[in-house]
C-alpha cells in the first residue's frame, strides 16, 4: 500500500488535565473517504483540531504525505494543503458570500480566486444568487455550503469536515452529502467527523469508531453499516 496522506500515529491530547485522546492510530490514503463516528463529546473534533495543533498533542505523531506536522503551526498545515470546514459553520457573519470565499484563498494567495469562486458556484448554485449577500442573514444550509466552499478555496489535498450535517433539515443534509459525494467521485481526500453514522457510513470507503477518546472499531464503510455494534449504538437499531 502507498504512503497514507494522513497517519495519526498513538496521538495523546489533554485538555488541562483531563485526556481527551488515547493512544490514537489512523491513516487516511489519498482520493479515500474516510469518516470518524461517534458520541458526542468522544473526542471527534478533537482530533480534527489537533492536526491544526489546537490543541497540541501531547504524545505520538500527526503525519502528513511522511512528513511530521505535530508541532507545525496551524497556518504551515493550511498552506501545505490541509483545509478544514469547522463544526458550527463559522463563516464571518457580516461579510458577503464573495468575501467569504476570499477569505478562504488567504493561506494559498489568490492567483486562482476568480475561476475557483466560479467552481463554487457551480458546485453550490445557491451561493451563486447569495453572492452579494452577508452570510449571517443566510439559512443554516446556506452557511454550510459556503463553509465548504470557503475551504475549497485553499486547493485542498486533504479536507476535514467536521460534522457537516449538523442542525440542518433532513433535506439539505441530502444536499450537502450528495455534493461531497461529487467531490469524492472527482478524486477529493474526504475526512469527515459525523454524528450522522448512516450518511457517513454509506459516503465513505473506510470507518472508524470513536468512544471515550480511544479507536475501538474501524472497517470498510459497508462493514461498519452492518456491524451490530454499530447499528444499536449509532443508527438506531437499524
Amino acid at each position: 500500500m502507498s504512503q497514507p496522506i494522513l497517519e495519526l500515529k498513538d496521538l495523546d491530547v489533554f485538555y488541562g488535565p483531563i485526556q481527551a485522546l488515547k493512544k490514537v492510530n489512523l491513516q487516511i490514503q489519498e482520493g479515500e473517504t474516510v469518516s470518524l463516528i461517534g458520541a458526542n463529546g468522544a473526542g471527534k473534533s478533537t482530533l480534527l483540531m489537533s492536526i491544526f495543533g489546537q490543541p497540541r498533542a501531547a504524545a505520538g505523531q500527526i503525519l502528513y504525505r511522511g512528513t511530521d506536522i505535530t508541532q507545525k503551526s496551524s497556518h504551515f498545515v493550511a498552506s501545505n494543503g490541509i483545509a478544514q470546514s469547522p463544526e458550527g459553520r463559522r463563516v464571518f457573519p457580516d461579510m458577503s458570500v464573495e468575501e467569504n470565499l476570499l477569505m478562504g484563498t488567504i493561506p494559498v494567495g489568490d492567483q486562482h480566486a476568480e475561476q475557483d469562486m466560479q467552481a463554487m458556484f457551480e458546485l453550490f448554485p445557491r451561493l451563486k444568487e447569495r453572492r452579494n449577500q452577508r452570510a449571517m442573514t443566510m439559512s443554516g444550509g446556506e452557511q454550510q455550503m459556503l463553509a465548504i466552499a470557503r475551504a475549497l478555496m485553499s486547493r485542498p489535498k486533504l479536507l476535514l469536515l467536521d460534522e457537516p450535517s449538523l442542525g440542518l433539515a433532513p433535506i439539505v443534509v441530502k444536499q450537502i452529502f450528495q455534493t461531497l459525494r461529487e467531490l469524492a467521485r472527482s478524486g477529493m481526500t474526504i475526512f469527515l467527523v459525523e454524528q450522522n453514522a448512516n450518511h457517513a457510513l454509506r459516503l465513505s470507503n473506510r470507518g472508524y469508531v470513536m468512544v471515550n477518546g480511544e479507536i475501538r472499531l474501524s472497517g470498510s464503510g459497508e462493514e461498519l453499516l452492518g456491524n451490530e455494534e454499530v447499528r444499536k449504538a449509532y443508527l438506531g437499531g437499524h
